[in-house]
């Protein structure tokens, strides 16, 4: 496997570590599943914002401790991931509040 290809695989992989989390936290809320421990819809919510927000954190401090390695690429995947989900609160933020405009 050339250095490019590991490049790609890690970033990849960083990626989707995210965003397998943020779907798992769509789908967790869709089915309840952690209504026996109390969950309702912000925890559901704050979890998301966690996960996005904690994944561009910890990509920048991978991405600067493996700078000039190619685990620096897993560190990009990261913070692409994290950015995806922050996008994702921000278009609902902007299709809640258009909505609530309307009313």
């Amino acid at each position: 496997m050339t250095e490019i290809d590991r490049r790609r695989t890690l970033g990849l992989a960083g990626f989707l570590l995210p965003s397998a989390l943020l779907v798992a936290l769509y789908f967790a809320y869709s089915s309840d599943t952690f209504a026996s421990w109390g969950w309702l819809g912000g925890e559901y919510a704050y979890a998301f914002i966690g996960v996005a927000v904690g994944a561009i954190l910890l990509g920048c401090v991978v991405k600067l401790v493996r700078l000039d390695k190619p685990g620096g690429a897993f560190g990009t995947g990261l913070v692409l991931g994290g950015a995806l989900g922050v996008l994702v609160v921000v278009a609902f933020i902007v299709v809640f509040l258009v909505a609530w405009s309307r009313m």
